[in-house]
């Protein structure tokens, strides 16, 4: 553990970033720097006693990071490859939320040779769902299937969508445009964004889930011939899927990306009044019988030092904090790659910043507890 108080660099102060600042900051166990390009939201973070850069390009940015202990990146996911290479060169840790499978690629190449952690897609998923799920998984002596599922929901669904926007519109985009890993069969493959729907309901609500990018990180690597069947899957309410098809296949939108971009932030409202939902399930062998675990949690918003955060504020912001945590008290490694799965479940939940998942979780016929 480091015997002074790490300084930290937060790239990015949109929702995100000022969560996870304001979670850092009431620790008062590091030193924060917030960065952006956008002086006016740097500006209202002054207030509560944050420091503050204004960054433009990579050398402003490698100016900022300079010196620093780690960067946590909430930037868009295309600037994650850039800023983890700054940071591999200077020797800083590194942590984002990317779900750009590409760019956890090109970050895991970085880490053969880093002398620091970089440790992407540390939200909730990609983050958080993977250290679940590779916790389901290790309980059985034969892993037959692993269905992961996630949603930010709005609590109170209005139009055809029954959605708002609660995070990245560039991200939700690249979810639903790109392909998604699995594994089908035993094998790594790749299946179709929007594909796979099925129905369910949860403690009453019904849903819908259907394949996005990006969710699994890299437990597809991990558990390679080791699982039957492993995916991931969105949450919606009834109805979300069939309209994206129309509006990315034929309307021919995944095209035009930009163009959807404007669409969505014009017409669909964003809120703060959000759910976040959360199911795994693993089914397989275990001591010679055919047995299932699974795990839920539902998380709402919160106030924070007389603060708002949104449920997809509060889980995102707390699965990245809890990642440069456990670096700093030595329950990760201290240089290379760092996937999800290396993180212990109850690690991640025993941490100040973990706690924010209120697990509840149940097996077949007995509590799946973080073992």
């Amino acid at each position: 553990m480091t015997t002074t108080r790490p300084t930290v660099a937060i790239l990015g102060a949109g929702r995100i970033g000022r969560a996870m600042a304001l979670l850092l900051q009431r620790t008062g166990d590091y030193d924060l720097l917030v960065a952006d390009r956008d002086a006016a939201s740097l500006a209202a973070l002054r207030p509560i006693g944050l420091a503050t850069a204004v960054v433009h390009d990579d050398a402003s940015v490698q100016a900022a990071i300079q010196g620093c202990f780690a960067v946590l990146n909430a930037l868009p996911f295309h600037r994650a490859v850039g800023v983890a290479t700054l940071c591999a060169h200077a020797g800083v840790h590194y942590f984002d939320l990317t779900e750009d499978v590409a760019s956890t690629q090109a970050i895991r190449a970085l880490g053969r040779t880093a002398r620091s952690v970089l440790m992407p897609q540390c939200g909730l998923a990609p983050g958080f769902i993977g250290i679940v799920g590779h916790d389901l998984a290790r309980r059985f002596d034969a892993l037959h299937d692993l269905r992961m599922r996630v949603g930010a929901l709005p609590r109170y669904p209005q139009g055809a969508l029954r959605y708002n926007l609660t995070w990245s519109t560039e991200g939700l985009i690249n979810e639903y445009c790109n392909p998604c890993e699995a594994i089908v069969g035993g094998a790594p493959t790749f299946v179709p964004a929007l594909g796979g729907l099925e129905t369910f309901a949860l403690d009453g609500v019904e849903y819908e889930a259907f394949n996005t990018s990006g969710g699994l990180g890299t437990l597809t690597e991990t558990l390679a011939g080791r699982a039957r069947q492993v995916d991931y899957k969105s949450i919606r309410y009834p109805g979300h899927c069939a309209i994206l098809r129309l509006l990315l296949n034929d309307l021919r939108l995944r095209e035009r990306r930009d163009l959807l971009k404007d669409i969505l932030e014009a017409a669909i409202p964003t809120t703060e009044q959000d759910v976040v939902v959360v199911f795994a399930s693993a089914s397989g062998l275990s001591g010679g019988r055919l047995v299932e675990h699974a795990y839920s949690a539902h998380i709402v918003g919160t106030q924070v030092d007389g603060m708002a955060l949104s449920a997809i504020q509060r889980t995102t912001a707390a699965g990245i904090c809890a990642a440069l945590d456990l670096v700093v008290h030595g329950r990760l490694p201290q240089a290379g790659f760092i996937g999800q799965e290396q993180v212990a479940l109850a690690d991640f939940l025993g941490n100040r910043f973990g706690t924010a998942y209120a697990p509840q979780a149940q097996g077949a016929g007995e509590a799946a507890r973080p073992a």
